[in-house]
Formats: structure tokens, sequence, C-alpha cells
């Protein structure tokens, strides 16, 4: 199981979801072009003494994640055919979020082997994409049994 980011636009997610990351054992794909400069403090400030227990891959560009990975690909989006609670996940997955402001775009949509949502009271549009990435990635570990010890 990997869990996968299309081209973050905020530090602070990103840091957040490297924190997710490392408590429950996952690598992290990041997907450049990031909307924020690799060293800005944010991202270690919100990963806090996380930062140094996971383990993570810069990607270019999309063609270059791509070329790296050969698993299933889920993404997770509002715009998901599939709820998160009734989704069968399987051990190899790579979890892939979209960018905070534009989410992901159709081509990366028709990538994926599947698209998923985390059903959320219908008058509101989405969970932080931190919490949606800690959210799926919980079940999806339940459900594979690779959930820490």
């Amino acid at each position: 199981m990997r869990l996968a980011l299309f081209q973050p636009d905020i530090p602070g997610n990103v840091g957040a979801i490297m924190r997710s990351c490392a408590c429950f054992g996952v690598p992290l794909d990041l997907i450049e072009p990031m909307g924020f400069p690799w060293d800005d403090k944010r991202v270690r400030r919100a990963g806090m003494d996380y930062f140094d227990h996971v383990a993570f891959t810069r990607h270019a560009d999309w063609e270059s994640f791509r070329a790296a990975q050969s698993s299933r690909l889920i993404l997770l989006t509002s715009r998901g055919t599939h709820d998160l609670w009734d989704f069968a996940f399987e051990p190899g997955d790579v979890l892939l979020m979209g960018s905070e402001s534009a989410g992901a775009p159709q081509h990366v949509h028709e990538t994926a082997a599947a698209t998923v949502r985390i059903p959320i009271a219908p008058e509101l549009r989405s969970l932080n994409v931190s919490v949606a990435a800690a959210v799926a990635l919980a079940e999806a570990l339940r459900q594979t049994h690779q959930l820490p010890a």
C-alpha cells in the first residue's frame, strides 16, 4: 500500500499527510510540480518530528510517477463512483489524492483503476485532503490487514 499526492498546493497538508504515512508505515509519492518550494518550513512544521520516519519519493511529473509504479491506482475524489466503505482494496494499491485547488485532471481519472469517494453530509463539498487521506488510508489498511500492530 502506498499513498500518492498529485501536485499538492499546501505545504501544511503535505506535512500532515507525511505524519499520517509515518504513523501507518506507508510510503508516500509526491508528484510534482508542487505549489510551493520543497524547503518550505510549513511542511516540516506540520510533519513535526515524524518527518524523518516516512519513506517518500518525489516524482518530477505524472509520467515519471507512472513509469515508477505498476500497482493498481485508486483515485480518491469527491466524484468517485464507489463509496469508501464498499470498495474492496488490495494490499498493493496506490491511493492517489488530487491537488487541493484543482483535484485530479481528466487524464488522471482515466488512468485510475477505480475512483472512490468518502461519503459526507450532502450539503458539504469535501474533507480537507489530509483528513481524507488519513480516513481512506486507515480503511484500506484495515481491509487488507496491514494496520500497524
